[in-house]
């Protein structure tokens, strides 16, 4: 299993709309190939700053299999607006 963690800083006075989408896009996110589950937090000393928890089976289900498939432009689509910045996203895996 790899976790994805995803940073998101979204644009001022925008939680509303960006956690709305954010309802509707993890909907798209569950049906990906080699999803397994997700969490997602909103930080309390930065209130425009979440991240994104996202267990996926192998690295690649997510780097190629959701990232390459029309499931992420749906995502993006839904979300992508919001972002002051792009994400940064890290993997890890279990030791």
């Amino acid at each position: 299993m790899i976790l994805e963690l995803a940073t998101i800083d979204i644009k001022a006075d925008q939680n509303a709309g960006f956690e709305a989408a954010l309802t509707q896009a993890q909907e798209v996110l569950k049906q990906s190939k080699g999803y397994v589950s997700h969490e997602f937090k909103k930080c309390i000393e930065q209130p425009n700053r979440y991240i994104l928890l996202i267990t996926w089976e192998t690295l690649e289900a997510h780097t190629v299999g959701f990232r390459e498939s029309e499931l992420f432009v749906q995502w993006r689509g839904l979300i992508g607006s919001f972002f002051e910045n792009p994400p940064v996203v890290v993997h890890y895996r279990a030791i």
